[in-house]
């Protein structure tokens, strides 16, 4: 799915046990050969930390209000996941149609299998990028249920949120979603939220990463989005 998105490659010097040794030696001194290895290999850790520093790793949660099996709302979030940047990872929750209607008799200290796993999913994740469709200019109930199952778990409250958009038309559902969402006390990250101009455009997640109108802005609101989490 992200084939068309080239890994950046950096060539990094090459390090060997000859001009290691040049940097070593000092007023005629060179080390020794059992002092040598253990040098050359930190000077090449070195190397690697500078071209590849680490960052802690931002893990978002994407859920896609559609259920069918051909929607631009999924498409988005794959292709969010083709561009998310450096040290961020976004994985696809799946089983919004296998949840069970709502029922506030089951929430209890022993929830619905599938229930209690959505839960454990919110809990690892540190945001939650969602993107959904307008049905009857309301959320779709799908996306309702999902969120209905949240609002007594401890997991969900403080939880950073993006909301992306594929239609400028939809503006019910939105407004609902952002007033359910605040209620739910999570954590809007407006700088992250954008509408993308998807609206009539049949277009998969490959060609939305191929797409620089679409590509673009959708890069920098994940880019927000993980400088939200970690302020």
């Amino acid at each position: 799915m992200c084939s068309s998105r080239a890994l950046e490659r950096r060539a990094i010097p090459l390090v060997t046990g000859e001009n290691l040794t040049g940097l070593y030696v000092l007023n005629g001194y060179a080390p020794s050969s059992w002092l040598l290895t253990p040098l050359l290999v930190l000077l090449v850790l070195l190397e690697l930390l500078r071209y590849f520093p680490i960052v802690a790793t931002i893990r978002l949660l994407a859920i896609s209000g559609s259920l069918r099996a051909v929607s631009v709302n999924t498409a988005v979030l794959r292709a969010a996941a083709c561009l998310a940047p450096w040290g961020t990872e976004i994985l696809l929750y799946t089983d919004l149609g296998n949840l069970p209607a709502f029922n506030p008799d089951l929430d209890n200290d022993a929830p619905p299998d599938v229930v209690t796993m959505l839960r454990r999913e919110i809990e690892l994740a540190d945001g939650l990028l969602i993107s959904s469709p307008e049905y009857a200019r309301g959320v779709p109930g799908s996306l309702k249920n999902a969120l209905d199952w949240l609002v007594s778990s401890h997991e969900f409250p403080g939880k950073p949120v993006a909301l992306i958009q594929t239609s400028p038309r939809s503006v019910d559902a939105p407004a609902q979603l952002r007033l359910i969402l605040t209620t739910m006390s999570a954590r809007l990250i407006e700088a992250a939220s954008i509408t993308l101009p998807l609206l009539g455009r049949s277009l998969d997640a490959t060609e939305i990463v191929a797409d620089p109108s679409l590509a673009a802005p959708l890069r920098r609101a994940l880019e927000a989005f993980a400088e939200g989490i970690r302020k």
